[in-house]
């Protein structure tokens, strides 16, 4: 499994924004982590500043909220989305869009996705999916 280092990931995003940018062909990856950052002008002159941004840390204690982790956290979603793993998310993730649309089921599932990950670092065990996809089968309630 490939599991890449914070900057890896950082400068992963950096190199899509900067493809796109000069109109360099992309992956399929680099396709679809495009598309997610395309869906978030807010964060687009953090990709375009690389110098400052690459190490930069963002506080939530402080309000603020990690432009590199909520992109790789949608990225998450859509690859779990293109081979319905864990298996039942890409329906739990229609049944949300239908609900809610596109963007803001993505949002909740996102919430999920970083509370089963929290608990699974913060008690030391693996990834539940069947919390998960609990969680998100909650989120449809709402």
């Amino acid at each position: 499994m490939f599991n890449p280092t914070r900057d890896q990931s950082r400068l992963f995003l950096f190199e899509v924004w900067e493809k796109h940018r000069t109109g360099t062909a992309l992956s399929p990856l680099e396709s679809l982590a495009l598309s997610v950052v395309l869906e978030h002008p807010e964060y687009h002159g953090v990709l375009e500043n690389r110098e400052r941004h690459l190490e930069r840390e963002w506080r939530p204690e402080g309000g603020e909220t990690n432009p590199f982790l909520h992109l790789s956290l949608h990225l998450a979603i859509e690859e779990q989305r293109s081979i319905d793993q864990p298996p039942g998310i890409r329906a739990a993730l229609e049944r949300l869009e239908a609900r809610h649309g596109a963007h803001a089921a993505r949002h909740a599932v996102m919430d999920c996705l970083a509370e089963v990950i929290w608990q699974a670092q913060r008690h030391g065990t693996g990834f539940d999916n069947a919390v998960y996809l609990d969680c998100i089968a909650r989120k449809r309630e709402t």
